[in-house]
């Protein structure tokens, strides 16, 4: 039977926690950005962007009342730009039906767009105080080692268990500061590959410390092949600006800018082709570098030619950007990083 965690893990929050700055103005709203943002990004790299977010848009009515093309550009750099769709979905929700307030209440944030069970619980127990789990990845790691349990944390029946065990654990009275304490030992002390157990505010509870197996837990499943995609891309300049076009509304990326790119190999002559068809008629430049760019699910392979032409007249999706309007307007994904920056 495992010993209670929460009074010496509570004890080591309260002297170790970093100051973040959602933790100095713990709305509802701060809690629920952060919690977005940092889904599948870094704590301090995402700080940044949480500091401009916060300035430009204070409260759910700034987020559902903004232009999407300056909400992404706002996101621009965070990556998977369907979260603060999702956001701006959930804050027009949140305007219409509670005033602009996110609910106090589990089920009513959890039935928004883009908050699961774990966004749902972190803002459910750290903003209103409400006993409601938040397993994350972190979390999911330290109770893996904690009860020296070998279930693979990605089956759905073992999340339900940890979940539970983490509700058992938990002080109803300050379910906030517990949730906070778990993530905050996930990414501190009890880190993936070799933790820091020699430092850890539980190793004389952990049953996968006692038995020496805490570097081989958690077990996941081998992570599956990504596919991978050759992308041609012309990087077009004309008197007016770069050549982008807007990606579809739907899939990948949707909705940003990107500068003129198919994804299929092209030579050449079939890339000049293609631009044609817009009216575009180019004088070809330079190779590109190639470069490489990883989603969950794929792998972008990008290649391709710089190039010159006259400005001309688009059709709608395409635009001629200005160098001041690609850095105030246009938000383009960091996969094409490589060959924006030059």
């Amino acid at each position: 039977m495992l010993r209670p965690i929460a009074p010496p893990l509570l004890q080591w929050f309260q002297a170790n926690k970093r100051l973040l700055p959602f933790r100095q103005e713990p709305s509802a709203y701060h809690i629920w950005v952060s919690e977005i943002m940092l889904q599948q990004t870094r704590v301090a790299a995402a700080i940044p962007y949480y500091n401009r977010f916060i300035a430009a848009l204070p409260d759910p009515a700034a987020l559902a009342a903004c232009e999407p093309d300056a909400l992404r550009k706002l996101w621009q750099g965070l990556g998977y730009y369907n979260r603060v769709n999702n956001m701006q979905k959930a804050a027009r929700i949140v305007c219409e039906q509670y005033g602009g307030d996110l609910p106090a209440d589990y089920d009513a944030l959890r039935a928004l767009p883009g908050i699961g069970d774990y966004t749902a619980g972190a803002i459910a127990s750290i903003a209103f105080g409400i006993p409601a789990p938040a397993v994350d990845g972190n979390v999911l790691r330290v109770f893996a080692r904690i009860y020296n349990d070998d279930a693979d944390v990605m089956q759905p029946a073992t999340k339900r268990l940890f979940t539970q065990r983490v509700l058992d654990q938990m002080p109803k009275e300050t379910p906030g500061p517990y949730n906070e304490a778990l993530m905050e030992l996930g990414a501190l002390i009890c880190v993936p590959g070799t933790p820091h157990c020699e430092v850890c505010p539980l190793a004389d509870r952990c049953l996968g410390y006692a038995a020496g197996r805490q570097a081989e837990l958690p077990v996941k499943p081998a992570p599956k092949a990504k596919t991978p995609v050759r992308v041609t891309v012309a990087l077009v300049q004309s008197p007016a600006g770069l050549l982008l076009q807007r990606r579809p509304g739907k899939g990948l990326l949707a909705g940003l800018w990107q500068p003129a790119a198919w994804e299929k190999e092209l030579t050449q002559p079939e890339l000049a082709a293609e631009l044609a068809k817009i009216g575009v008629e180019v004088t070809w430049g330079e190779a590109l570098p190639a470069a490489r760019h990883v989603f969950t699910h794929k792998i972008w392979n990008l290649g391709g030619w710089r190039a010159s032409a006259p400005a001309c007249a688009l059709p709608e999706g395409w635009v001629w950007a200005a160098p001041e309007d690609l850095k105030q307007l246009y938000a383009v994904p960091n996969a094409y990083a490589a060959y924006m920056k030059n």
